[in-house]
């Protein structure tokens, strides 16, 4: 493909992935995705992630602890996710927020740790990468409540939720990121969310290994399937898909700006 795509969100140290990953480097290459941020779930396996995006000039990655994960890293202070944010390589907080599908981690403990995370992005101003399922409600009260403290950057991954949390995110700042999902069948509500994403504030992303796009379902989701996702996301905003590269591409490095813009991806629009 000839234009440049970023993966916002994967997850590289998932041993699918980690196992074969100079195969899943060169695939996302060949596929037009040049950059891509792997996603930290777990602070204590934190050197693992940035071991991944030290050795490899195209990977980035976070810091932070998944809601899932929140019973197990209740008590992790703002002040330690600062210091290790502090690497030339960690460029964004998270992911961090609240799951109330699963029953891992109690709504409580998920917000203590959320709000620990919040704080960090505020003081590191590096985007606050939040997971938020079956959560619009909690997630908005926590967002506005924190935004009143001071400015933070926030990113909707993976976004799957009703379409009033991205309308209220946005008017708060945030960014929303689009996954595999977008293509399903029955995201009927996730594209009219697409629709309605102003474009200076879309992503793309996988979150691999996980939710393959169309045509790829049943098989381990991998970066190089940006574009198969971004290519759906073209399809509803009706621009063309090296439109869409351009633009997902740009409010990539103008969100994440820690990350020095590769020469592949050309001067900013």
């Amino acid at each position: 493909m000839s234009w440049p795509i970023v993966d916002s969100h994967c997850h590289l140290d998932f041993d699918i992935l980690q196992e074969d990953l100079s195969g899943v480097l060169s695939r996302a290459e060949n596929a037009g995705v040049h950059l891509m941020v792997t996603i930290s779930t777990q602070v204590e396996k934190f050197p693992t992630i940035l071991k991944i995006a030290e050795e490899n000039e195209a990977v980035y990655c976070s810091v932070g602890t998944h809601p899932n994960y929140a019973h197990a890293e209740p008590d992790i202070p703002a002040s330690r996710l600062v210091e290790l944010a502090s690497h030339d390589k960690v460029i964004a907080i998270g992911e961090a927020g609240l799951d109330f599908h699963y029953d891992k981690s109690t709504p409580c403990c998920q917000e203590k740790v959320f709000r620990a995370h919040i704080d960090a992005a505020r003081q590191t101003d590096l985007p606050l990468v939040i997971h938020s399922r079956n959560a619009e409600d909690e997630t908005l009260r926590i967002l506005r409540d924190e935004t009143g403290k001071g400015a933070f950057k926030p990113l909707l991954h993976c976004f799957s939720s009703k379409q009033y949390l991205a309308e209220e995110a946005l008017k708060l700042g945030a960014y929303v990121s689009f996954s595999g999902i977008l293509t399903f069948n029955s995201a009927r509500e996730i594209k009219q969310t697409a629709k309605m994403v102003p474009m200076d504030r879309l992503l793309v992303e996988t979150d691999a290994p996980f939710l393959a796009p169309v045509p790829h379902r049943g098989k381990p989701n991998q970066p190089a399937f940006t574009a198969d996702t971004l290519a759906c996301l073209a399809k509803i905003k009706g621009v063309s898909k090296e439109e869409m590269a351009a633009i997902t591409s740009d409010n990539f490095f103008r969100f994440f700006d820690k990350v020095p813009r590769p020469q592949v991806y050309g001067a900013a629009a």
